[in-house]
């Protein structure tokens, strides 16, 4: 689809800012190809008219979270749509109606501010009139709690054993800790869900093989970061990218939302493969994830997974490869090594950071002549193939790469 195409779906006011804000589609079309087509795809949402309706602004501040543009890094005919469609809406909206959707508030504003969109605005007469947001007085508690929760979790385990009134004295600081308290529990409760789903998936996929269900059960490897690091402690899963945009706060890194078979829904993940592969070869694509590292803040975000790619041996600028899992493989489906006790092992729930694991694993990481995923043990320079039940996980071109 072209933009002209695109912008033509477009309601007639709306249409008509895009046109005048972007001198007949000549300007704010994109800076790459890729990101072309990514202002035409979200212009083409924003014309279908599911993406911004009353009913369901929260949707659309979900997706606006992390974002300070809709489809890159930058202004685009695809934020000058988006800001048109939702004008109407936004101006009827009462202050506690835009402080519940703050990311959407917050994105308009900054929109509708832009100078390139305020002299076409401001000639379209009313219909796209400035906005104002009475933010001095948007409530503040969200934020308020983040420290509260550092101060308060200490002393929680004692105040269960102390007297309910003196628990309940002051009102404001016992909400927001009541509240930090829940978000607390919830987290703790999805950790607990992802830990047992990877521990089910190892020991289903164990007791598939005829000789190795019983040492999964058993075996004390896998209970435990005991003695020298193997493989067989790393978790590896077959993860699905749904959803990848841009880090609004660092040029270099993608946010990614991973299904990875997981109840508690899809895992958000950050590489900083920006500059190695495009958006577009990202979306939709299956991959192994690394499940079981400790969830790390990159420039804001917290990362809860990491996505195995394939370096080129010349180097990062040699290329870069997702791994991919063997076709007909599902979210969630449990990777493994190759041989012997690495195959029914079951892996940590998560692995320590100060015993370096991983770190002493990945080195042998590498892919073979046949582009295979394989670890290759540094002692016996035995070859343990990275696989699923359905088969081997490969890179697509490069050979003898790197994983990490």
């Amino acid at each position: 689809m072209s933009l002209h195409s695109a912008i033509s779906k477009l309601q007639p006011p709306v249409r008509d800012l895009v046109l005048s804000v972007t001198r007949d589609g000549k300007d704010l079309i994109g800076q790459t190809e890729a990101d072309e087509k990514e202002v035409i795809g979200w212009i083409d949402k924003t014309s279908q008219g599911n993406l911004v309706t009353e009913n369901n602004l929260k949707d659309l501040d979900t997706i606006l979270v992390p974002k300070t543009y809709i489809a890159t890094n930058y202004l685009t005919a695809a934020d000058v749509a988006l800001y048109g469609t939702l004008h109407p809406i936004v101006a009827k909206l009462q202050s506690s109606e835009y402080y519940a959707v703050p990311s959407v508030t917050r994105y308009f504003d900054h929109v509708q501010s832009e100078s390139a969109i305020r002299t076409s605005a401001d000639s379209l007469a009313a219909a796209f009139k400035v906005i104002s947001f009475d933010i001095d007085n948007a409530p503040k508690s969200e934020r308020k709690a983040e420290p509260s929760k550092k101060k308060e979790k200490a002393p929680k385990a004692p105040a269960a054993d102390s007297p309910a009134p003196t628990n309940a004295a002051p009102a404001q600081p016992s909400a927001s800790s009541s509240e930090q308290a829940g978000k607390t529990q919830k987290k703790e409760k999805k950790e607990k869900k992802k830990e047992a789903a990877a521990d089910a998936g190892g020991n289903d996929a164990s007791s598939s093989k005829k000789s190795g269900g019983g040492k999964a059960a058993g075996g004390k490897a896998p209970a435990a970061d005991e003695g020298e690091p193997v493989p067989s402690m790393i978790d590896l899963r077959v993860g699905h990218i749904v959803d990848v945009i841009k880090h609004p706060d660092a040029d270099g890194l993608y946010v990614e939302q991973i299904d990875i078979g997981e109840e508690t829904g899809p895992r958000t993940v950050v590489s900083g493969l920006v500059n190695y592969i495009p958006i577009e070869h990202m979306r939709d694509k299956y991959l192994v994830a690394v499940c079981n590292l400790k969830p790390a803040n990159m420039r804001g975000v917290k990362s809860f997974a990491m996505v195995l790619c394939a370096t080129s041996k010349e180097g990062k600028e040699g290329g870069i490869e997702l791994i991919q899992p063997p076709a007909g493989s599902k979210p969630g489906d449990r990777i493994y090594f190759e041989g012997g006790d690495l195959e029914n092992a079951t892996p940590l729930a998560q692995l320590n950071p100060k015993k370096k694991i991983f770190e002493t694993i990945q080195p042998g990481f590498i892919t073979l002549d046949s582009k295979e995923a394989a670890w290759i043990n540094p002692a016996t320079k035995s070859i343990h193939k990275i696989r699923t039940a359905k088969g081997v996980c490969v890179a697509p071109t490069l050979i003898g790469a790197s994983l990490s």
